[in-house]
């Protein structure tokens, strides 16, 4: 079973995005900040991540840099609330696989976690 991790500050956007890739058939962790989500790929064999770029405390960028650190050939993808492309440009510049704007299109994210892994 395919592992995912979602990391993102905001309960609900969390709930959702795991809900959606439970469907999917993935196993899914859910983390709240940059500590725990580390923590977390640690333990797992993580095959995604969809990182939110605006956390409190070790912000997206951070964690994208210690994730590629760490697990260079896992796919990281981006969410943002921002529309500022010099974070985007930077997080790509990083190693990030993709990334997508908030409000975002759910689909539009199954379908590229799904490619990333397939």
């Amino acid at each position: 079973m395919k592992q995912l991790l979602i990391v993102d500050d905001q309960h609900g956007i969390r709930l959702l995005l795991g809900e959606v890739f439970k469907r999917e058939g993935y196993q899914t962790f859910l983390a709240s900040n940059g500590l725990e989500a580390l923590s977390i790929a640690e333990k797992k064999k993580i095959d995604c991540v969809l990182l939110d770029m605006k956390i409190p405390g070790m912000d997206g960028l951070e964690i994208l840099k210690n994730m590629k650190a760490k697990w260079p050939d896992v796919p990281v993808m981006m969410m943002t609330a921002y529309g500022e492309l010099d974070l985007i440009q930077e997080a790509l510049s990083l190693g990030a696989a993709k990334y997508f704007t908030k409000p975002f299109n759910i689909y539009e994210i199954r379908d590229a976690v799904n490619e990333a892994i397939r």
